[in-house]
This record gives C-alpha cells, sequence and structure tokens, in this order.
C-alpha cells in the first residue's frame, strides 16, 4: 500500500514539474536525444566490428579441418575393421571349443 501511494505521489509530482518546467524539459529532451544517438550508435559499430572479427576468426578455423565426410568413411572403415576382428576371435573360441 505504501508503495502504491508513493508511486501515485511520484507522478502527480512528476506531471506538476512537466507544466511548470516544460521549455526546460524539452531544452533537456533536445540536448539528450542526440547523445543517446551517439551513444546507441558508438555501442552498434562496435558491436558489428566485434562480430565481424568472430566470424573471420570461424573462417580461418574452418580452412584447416577436413570435410565431415572423409572422417564419416573412415568411421565406417573401423567399424567393419572391428567386426571383422570380432568374427575371427569368435571362430578362433569355437576352433578351441572342438578341440
Amino acid at each position: 500500500m505504501k508503495t502504491l501511494i508513493g508511486g501515485a505521489a511520484a507522478a502527480v509530482l512528476g506531471i506538476i514539474g512537466l507544466v511548470v518546467w516544460w521549455k526546460e524539459f524539452l531544452m533537456l529532451l533536445a540536448g539528450a536525444i542526440p547523445f543517446a544517438l551517439l551513444s546507441g550508435g558508438a555501442l552498434a559499430i562496435y558491436l558489428g566490428f566485434d562480430e565481424l572479427k568472430d566470424t573471420w576468426k570461424t573462417k580461418e578455423e574452418d580452412v584447416g579441418t577436413p570435410p565431415v565426410t572423409e572422417y564419416k568413411e573412415e568411421v565406417q572403415q573401423l567399424k567393419k575393421e572391428v567386426e571383422e576382428l570380432k568374427a575371427g576371435q569368435a571362430g578362433q573360441e569355437e576352433e578351441k571349443a572342438k578341440e
């Protein structure tokens, strides 16, 4: 309840202040808008340049990496080799069991 009363009082005082000092408010606003635009533009330039540097880094890293298809082929070859080794061990165990 205290917050509601305090907020209402601040709003009423703010409206009274705007009415009394309207010209000064507009003068302050006229000075603040260019500063806000300048600050926002500088921030956008900085963030854009930072993003551009990140894309340059990822392009440099991508150049040295082999394509995914090479890895997939190698994985398939290794799977075949493992299966062959498993089949060979199973055959040896069967021969030992027969003896």
